[in-house]
């Protein structure tokens, strides 16, 4: 089955995807943080019962019994968060046949539902997270204050309890060094970017979250048209600086170089993938390359290091794993 991460979407040339999260907390049962194994696992039960009823395209998933690797794989993928992946006890997935769709129980909430698609769908992605959010509420009673809307263990979580991001590949501005004029601008405006991981993460391959920091005295919908409205209007920032960038010949030289070395080396890093495969992206992207760009949008989730083990249900060590990722990216190309 192909994956949601590989499709070409709405905007897809700068936009690779969009993704909505609902943080939620069953009423009867105190914070993640004060509950033991034994009530987690409880609780993960009823969540269980009451998705999986209604939905025959999920599957449960009791963490403590996935290993490590195939952890971190789920992390790279965008399927669990970084700070999901760390100690598994109490923890459990409900993850969607194609992936689109995640429920991670016993996180920092009860529940983090969220939903994901390709390019920038927020509409979409909304939808299939409210319909999770809409069925565990009809069965189960979500903590609610009046006043402060969704309670939540992080009060910044509080009020609507939604964080919606859109994941955009900004080559070009990156290049000309205005992501951190960017970025103080649109935390004016209730918005933060960071790395592809979230907070505290890098953004390798000029990969950058845009996502709303507002959840209280704000409306799921107004965040939404928020974030959308500024996420086009820094889509036609990037578009504009790609012309200039690519009437620049040694700028093209370096993007045919990048072409050439992931189509032919016989080794490459994490992080050298990262830095050509965001040239070779922006080529596709711009018609100056032909290569699918939905291969690409799949290689850059599928050639990170834990994902690549998996891949090939091995353990290769860093050398073997550059040698391994090398060879899948030359069959891609």
């Amino acid at each position: 089955m192909s994956r949601w991460y590989s499709a070409y979407g709405p905007e897809g040339d700068v936009v690779l995807s969009t993704r909505v999260r609902f943080a939620r907390n069953i009423r009867e049962y105190p914070f993640p943080f004060r509950l033991d194994s034994d009530k987690k696992k409880e609780l993960n039960l009823k969540i269980r019962d009451v998705v999986l009823s209604n939905n025959e395209n999920m599957s449960f998933i009791d963490m403590e019994g996935v290993p490590t690797l195939q952890t971190v794989s789920l992390a790279e993928r965008h399927l669990i968060s970084p700070e999901f992946a760390g100690p598994s006890k109490g923890k459990a997935l409900i993850l969607s046949d194609n992936e689109d769709v995640s429920v991670m129980l016993e996180e920092e909430d009860h529940l983090r539902i969220q939903a994901m698609s390709s390019g920038l769908q927020l509409e979409a992605a909304y939808k299939k997270a409210e319909e999770i959010e809409k069925t565990v509420g009809e069965s189960l009673n979500y903590a609610f204050d009046e006043r402060l809307g969704f309670l939540t263990q992080c009060p910044t979580n509080l009020g609507t309890g939604m964080r919606a991001s859109v994941m955009l590949h900004l080559p070009a501005l990156t290049k000309q060094g205005l992501i951190s004029r960017l970025s103080s601008t649109v935390s004016k405006l209730g918005l933060v970017i960071r790395g592809a991981y979230g907070e505290g993460s890098q953004p390798g391959g000029d990969i950058y979250q845009i996502s709303n920091q507002i959840t209280l005295g704000i409306s799921e919908k107004e965040a939404l048209f928020n974030l959308e409205s500024i996420v086009k209007q820094i889509i036609t920032q990037e578009r504009n600086a790609r012309k200039e960038l690519l009437a620049d010949e040694s700028y093209l030289d370096s993007v045919w170089r990048a072409y050439g070395i992931l189509k032919y080396a016989r080794k490459l890093t994490s992080n050298e993938f990262m830095k050509l495969v965001s040239l070779v992206r922006l080529a596709s992207a711009e018609k100056i390359i032909e290569v699918d760009i939905e291969k690409i949008n799949a290689m850059i989730p599928d050639m990170q290091p834990a994902t690549v083990n998996v891949r090939n249900s091995s353990q290769f060590d860093a050398e073997e794993r550059d040698i391994q990722r090398a060879k899948e990216v030359r069959e891609v190309l």
